[in-house]
């Protein structure tokens, strides 16, 4: 596979569509024209954001895992770990208990490392200074796992903002500070893919954390981070421009967002055939849509400054569901949240940054049931 080509592969079996990227895309090839050594340190990150199943939408299904390690084994390479960090508000622990990728790393004999509990270095990411975990910089090749779906504020993630897995805590706190998408897109200078399989077998278009899936049935691979978050937005019905980090990550050289000029290759099961043999079939007009136009709606009744994803990223899910079970709209204040609050006053905000508002509901982050009765409350009392 050449550096402008993006492989699609939809059927059953996820272990084997995923081996079947890894195949036609000659990942191990690769690696090896990359590292150059005998036995290259290769490690797996994928998105386990927190303790959600990967049918709910939000985290990396494990058998991709199965599918990527089964295929490099086969061909030599032992030296494999995975890493990741769970968002701010999880343990990364917790999300391997609930996904299953605990139990998978100890059958297949991968050892895990839990990049909350790393140290951190500081990175020149083509001129931003960023905190990155150290065992991710001691990778020779990074294999990035993530989930093609929506987000309640950068529209969606994928490729480029899965890496924020691989800075500490504290790190990204600053990138809500920072705005998101000029961290995001210079991290990608500092912290190089190698290869990029994206899990879109049932993706939340809407919210980064689940809970609406949506069966896509679909894996997408490139060895271009950029040019598959760029084929990502274009599957939701988004503009490259309207996610400004792909853009700042092409300038920062990580990739190429030009569609234009990208060969995309789309794989199925040959039907009636005894054997699982992929063919190619001419692009699939399925579109990838969400519900953004009821998610804007929402997001008009929120204040947000610099707030974090697990905080931000769980108050739209409930706003959501409350709108839909009516009545929040008429609401006659609007909600306070993110960092940019702290001491300051108000009438109502989210999260502990918003301790000095004269109603506001404590946590780093609240849960989603908390946030709702809180707000329930609100709705029976109308301060």
């Amino acid at each position: 596979m050449d550096q402008n080509e993006i492989l699609v592969i939809r059927g059953d079996g996820i272990a084997l569509m995923a081996r079947e990227l890894c195949v036609r895309a000659g990942l191990c090839g690769r690696i090896r024209e990359v590292c150059r050594k005998q036995d290259p340190l290769i490690a797996l990150k994928p998105n386990l954001l927190g303790p959600i199943t990967a049918s709910e939408g939000a985290t990396t299904h494990p058998q991709i895992v199965e599918g990527v390690v089964g295929y490099l084994r086969e061909n030599g390479f032992q030296n494999i770990i995975m890493m990741e960090s769970s968002w701010v508000g999880d343990r990364t622990s917790d999300s391997l208990l609930v996904t299953g990728f605990g139990d998978l790393c100890e059958a297949m004999g991968i050892p895990f490392a839990d990049l909350q509990e790393d140290a951190s270095v500081c990175v020149d990411c083509a001129g931003m200074k960023l905190a990155v975990c150290r065992k991710a910089l001691e990778t020779d090749f990074l294999i990035n796992l993530p989930v093609a779906k929506g987000h309640c504020q950068t529209g969606m993630t994928c490729a480029l903002k899965n890496m924020k897995g691989c800075i500490p805590g504290s790190e990204k706190r600053r990138f809500h500070r920072l705005g998101l998408h000029a961290p995001i897109g210079h991290l990608s200078a500092g912290l190089r893919q190698g290869f990029v399989l994206a899990d879109a077998i049932c993706p939340d278009l809407t919210f980064e954390d689940g809970g609406n899936p949506v069966p896509l049935g679909r894996l997408v691979c490139a060895f271009d981070p950029v040019l598959l978050d760029a084929y990502v937005c274009r599957q939701m019905g988004l503009e490259t421009e309207a996610v400004p980090y792909i853009r700042i990550a092409q300038e920062c050289g990580a990739g190429n967002a030009d569609l234009q000029h990208a060969r995309i290759t789309n794989l199925v099961r040959k039907p009636g055939d005894r054997d699982t043999v992929y063919v190619q079939v001419p692009d699939d007009p399925c579109s990838w849509r969400s519900e953004s136009s009821s998610i804007l709606k929402v997001r008009e009744m929120v204040c947000e400054v610099d707030s974090c994803s697990a905080c931000y990223g769980t108050l739209i899910p409930v706003l959501h569901e409350l709108e839909q079970e009516g009545g929040w709209a008429s609401f006659p204040h609007k909600l306070c949240i993110g960092q940019g609050w702290r001491h300051k006053t108000g009438k109502i905000g989210i999260g502990s940054c918003t301790s000095q508002f004269e109603h506001f509901l404590p946590g780093c982050p609240p849960d989603a049931d908390h946030m709702k009765g809180f707000l329930q409350e609100l709705m029976k009392g109308q301060p």
